[in-house]
């Protein structure tokens, strides 16, 4: 495995939490919005509905798994540019593994 940059890892980890608090907000306000209630704090709490609980776990879940997706693959974009190649966890060999399995579907 190649070695990792710390600056990347930085810009990533910086771009993470920053989307993730934004996501957070913006999911809150959606969902105080669209239900007149707020978020439920522990999905597992019996005196949510189970509706509520699932509906709340999902909608959270997949919003912050995209930020979190976006936010790490801008930050390896700024790298690329700011540096002239990618960061070392990118090396070419897993980039050719991944040309790879794109053209296998």
């Amino acid at each position: 495995m190649a070695k990792k940059s710390v600056a990347y890892t930085m810009m990533s980890v910086v771009a993470t939490r920053a989307a993730t608090t934004v996501s957070k907000k913006a999911l809150h306000g959606t969902w105080r919005l669209s239900t007149g209630r707020r978020p439920p704090k522990d999905a597992a709490d019996p005196r949510v509905s189970t509706w509520e609980a699932v509906a709340w776990s999902a909608l959270s879940a997949g919003v912050l798994a995209l930020a979190k997706t976006v936010a790490q693959r801008r930050a390896a974009d700024y790298y690329a540019k700011s540096t002239g190649h990618l960061p070392r966890q990118y090396d070419a060999a897993s980039a050719d593994e991944a040309r790879g399995e794109a053209k296998a579907r």
